[in-house]
């Protein structure tokens, strides 16, 4: 072999390995913060996969997930925040945890936000308006926090002769005073009672439930808020043992024995957060997305739950209803 053929050899192969790197997708950091557990959370890390997925960013393939827990300590997310900023992330997520995407707004005004959240983002003072958001915050309301109206109207066509409802939040629920607005509100429209009973810890849900039957409640909304989420087995507990009938904000709680649910699909929003997050990915800039708002509930009665409290459901309700768990 002649000299120059072989310097052209090597010259060639030197090169190869910047030609395989340069064919490589550049592997992106998504920053993935909500306020509840790893083990609570695990299907809305899938949905929120997913979305990435239908834009083509896979994790382990182009893309990285920096995931932060709150462990069901709010308090924490100005600090989990922080740290993903440190960390320099492309695009910090904050599926269903409204209070992360405020802690990361107050923290950068450059690195895009991606939300999901149960209510009006622009009261929550997340973005300016639904339509165009500006600034480097966008996301998805899935609406659950405005529901409260429906929930006590299916309560009100289960239980037509009841003459008072309860509502159990907490106070750390970003949109307490908006359902307990519209809960009252709801409750004149049907000539009914409405109490309102908070419980962010699980000393003061026993109470909540307590307090409930001294009063003669005749059944509750439990509005769907990540602690009260995250306490679902003392909640179920407490109403069956106290044959509370009550309505739930998604389909999990009737699942698992709670008598009725209404609410969007629980992973839809984390989903649409991933699509989200996927198009600022490939340089859509948060400010020209619109918020996107949730279009479709769904309506969950568990009958063997109806049947062990000694409910007869009416037929209306079964009709209306998109699965009935026997």
């Amino acid at each position: 072999m002649r000299r120059h053929e072989f310097i052209t050899l090597l010259g060639g192969a030197a090169a190869w390995p910047l030609v395989a790197r340069a064919q490589q997708p550049a592997t992106q950091v998504v920053g993935f913060l909500r306020a509840d557990t790893p083990a609570a959370g695990t299907d809305v890390v899938a949905a929120f996969r997913k979305g990435l997925s239908e834009l083509g960013f896979v994790e382990g393939r182009n893309l990285a997930i920096e995931f932060r827990w709150g462990q069901n300590d709010r308090d924490r997310m100005p600090e989990l925040a922080a740290d993903l900023i440190r960390r320099k992330v492309d695009v910090i997520a904050a599926p269903g945890s409204a209070v992360g995407a405020l802690a990361a707004k107050a923290l950068t005004t450059t690195i895009p936000i991606v939300f999901s959240t149960s209510g009006d983002p622009v009261e929550l003072g997340l973005v300016q308006s639904l339509s165009r958001p500006g600034g480097n915050v966008t996301g998805f309301d899935d609406m659950r926090s405005e529901l409260i109206r429906k929930h006590l109207g299916l309560l009100h066509e289960l239980l037509p002769r009841a003459a008072r409802f309860g509502v159990l939040t907490t106070r750390s629920y970003a949109f307490a005073d908006r359902v307990t607005k519209d809960a009252q509100s709801a409750a004149i429209a049907i000539e009914r009672q409405v109490d309102i009973l908070f419980g962010d810890t699980d000393r003061e849900i026993d109470a909540a439930f307590a307090e409930f039957v001294k009063m003669r409640v005749d059944a509750i909304v439990v509005i769907d808020d990540v602690v009260l989420a995250g306490r679902q087995t003392q909640i179920l507990t407490l109403a069956a043992r106290h044959v509370l009938p009550a309505i739930y904000g998604s389909r999990p709680w009737a699942v698992t024995g709670g008598l009725m649910s209404y609410g969007p699909p629980l992973n839809d929003h984390a989903r649409q957060a991933g699509i989200y997050t996927g198009r600022i990915l490939k340089g859509e800039k948060p400010a020209d997305l619109p918020v996107a708002q949730a279009t479709r509930f769904e309506f969950i009665i568990n009958l063997a739950t109806a049947r062990a409290i000694g409910l007869t459901m009416p037929v209306t309700l079964l009709a209306g209803a998109d699965e009935v768990i026997e």
